[in-house]
């Protein structure tokens, strides 16, 4: 009898995934092919001859060229599949349809924080945000020394305090896209509604000066964001201490008064991205979030899909969903310029998948970003934005990121993210600080392996003991629960300390 299943993702595919390792000869539930030899779990197999440079079909998309004969129960990888053209038949806004919203009535609530300027927070946090790397060991150690002194235990409603450091900020022009990035993405920091309160501190001198960015992107609410300088105040000492005055005296005070309230769950903005990725995170996870993404936007809800290298190969899938002609050709203006980008510094957009997914069984960026693009569900693309460009209005967004998944999701947090769900296949460890992070694992060997890590396992999918429905609607309740206050597993753990990594494009000079 049968006893391992294949997954065939489509009826016009030539491959099967295996749902686990494929011995020679063994019968396999599902398919009719004999395995030829073994095909670990997550990796492709033949179901059919498939002659050279015939093309290669999952998902029911071309994900590369066969680069010799393949006999019918043979390993598909790396050594007999390579990158191939693909689609671009974008048929602009062709399936775009406006979602059937549910009545207010009938929306979930989660308990929240209603800030001064209408955004909503799911944490409290104390940000402590340096404009340039001059200024982010001071940054830091004020954070250290509210710690040391047990500072935090006079404000119970304040869930920490947060040190903003990076590696930017000065010896580059003002006026192009690289420096207005760098902006975006601290300003969209400093005025996160999971912020109760920021303090902003320079070292007074640098590129990225503090008050034009006031004056740049407006004045706060009084009292929701404070900023200082090193040369002001008078060296690193004097800076540490005035800042701990007004955080003891001022701010922390101001932040401990934040109280919960019921919201409804139209105001939560969740960034979606998956990280260490295998043959399992288009079968299970990915499309189980999709379908959680679906009803959160049925709810007036919103989420953010990102990676733009990452949705390479997949763009005519999305472009057909876009509102409108203008957003799809948005996005495909941004693959272009993400092609011609990795040219100039003698790469390849081709050049990922990683290791590590080409060991979990991935072989082509084609393969990846079929699976990956299902984090998104099916409705429609309301727009696609700049990299820490702010979220405007419900539905799906896209903006633009690298594939590097702390420095995506750092974008997505500046553009307005609230809420974070993570998938991954290999074993991803990340959190976020202010924004928690919900782990979900792709396949139940991994989930059991690092459990202390993962928030949900979706690999019950591929199990057989639930279906995409069901995990979707755990995920759904969990981004509730944890939109309430519940922590994840990387909270648990004190993630998020080091997770801030901007973008640059910027030459340094």
């Amino acid at each position: 009898m049968p006893t391992t299943q294949a997954f065939q993702l489509h009826p016009s595919d030539n491959v099967v995934v295996a749902g686990g390792n494929f011995n020679p000869g063994e019968a396999i539930e599902g398919c009719s092919t004999v395995p030829a030899q073994l095909v670990l779990s997550g990796h492709k197999m033949s179901v059919n001859a498939i002659a050279a440079g015939e093309s290669v079909i999952k998902f029911g998309q071309v994900i590369g060229q066969a680069t010799c004969e393949i006999a019918p129960g043979q390993h598909v990888h790396e050594h007999n599949l390579r990158m191939s053209a693909h689609s671009n038949d974008y048929a602009y806004a062709e399936d775009a349809c406006s979602p059937v919203l549910l009545p207010d009535r009938d929306r979930d609530t989660f308990m929240g924080y209603r800030r001064g300027d209408g955004k909503v927070g799911t944490r409290n946090y104390v940000g402590i945000i340096s404009s340039v790397n001059c200024s982010a060991t001071v940054a830091s150690l004020i954070v250290r020394e509210i710690e040391k002194r047990a500072v935090l235990e006079d404000f119970p409603n304040v869930d920490g305090i947060v040190a903003i450091t990076h590696g930017v900020g000065c010896a580059v022009s003002t006026v192009n896209e690289g420096f207005r990035m760098l902006q975006r993405t601290i300003w969209g920091h400093a005025r996160h509604p999971n912020f109760g309160s920021a303090m902003m501190v320079g070292l007074g001198c640098e590129a990225n000066q503090i008050p034009l960015m006031v004056e740049h992107f407006g004045k706060p609410p009084e009292g929701s964001l404070h900023f200082t300088t090193i040369q002001h105040n008078g060296g690193t000492r004097r800076t540490i201490e005035a800042c701990l005055d007004k955080l003891h005296n001022e701010i922390l005070p101001l932040a401990n008064e934040a109280k919960r309230e019921p919201i409804s769950v139209s105001e939560l903005v969740v960034a979606l991205q998956c990280g260490g990725s295998d043959g399992y995170s288009g079968i299970t996870a990915n499309p189980a979030l999709g379908l959680a993404v679906d009803k959160l936007v049925q709810r007036g809800g919103s989420a953010i899909l990102a990676e733009t290298p990452e949705v390479y190969g997949a763009e005519h899938l999305l472009t057909r969903r876009a509102a409108t002609r203008e957003v799809g050709e948005k996005l495909i203006e941004l693959i272009h310029w993400w092609e011609d980008y990795v040219a100039k510094l003698d790469g390849d957009i081709s050049n990922n998948p990683a290791p590590g997914n080409k060991a979990g069984g991935l072989t082509t960026i084609l393969e990846k970003s079929l699976g990956a693009i299902s984090k998104g569900g099916t409705t429609t693309l309301q727009s696609v934005l700049r990299y820490a460009e702010p979220v405007r209005g419900p539905g799906l967004h896209f903006m633009d990121s690298p594939g590097y998944d702390p420095m995506s999701i750092t974008g997505e947090v500046a553009s307005g993210a609230n809420l974070i769900c993570f998938t991954t296949g290999r074993g991803s460890v990340y959190g976020n600080k202010p924004c928690p992070s919900i782990k979900i694992a792709t396949n139940t060997s991994m989930f059991n392996r690092m459990e202390e890590d993962m928030d949900i396992n979706a690999g019950t999918i591929a199990d057989g003991t639930e279906s995409h429905e069901q995990v979707a609607e755990r995920i759904l309740a969990r981004m509730i629960e944890v939109a309430s206050g519940s922590l994840t597993k990387s909270e648990a753990q004190g993630f998020g300390d080091h997770e801030f990594v901007p973008w640059s494009i910027s030459a340094i000079t």
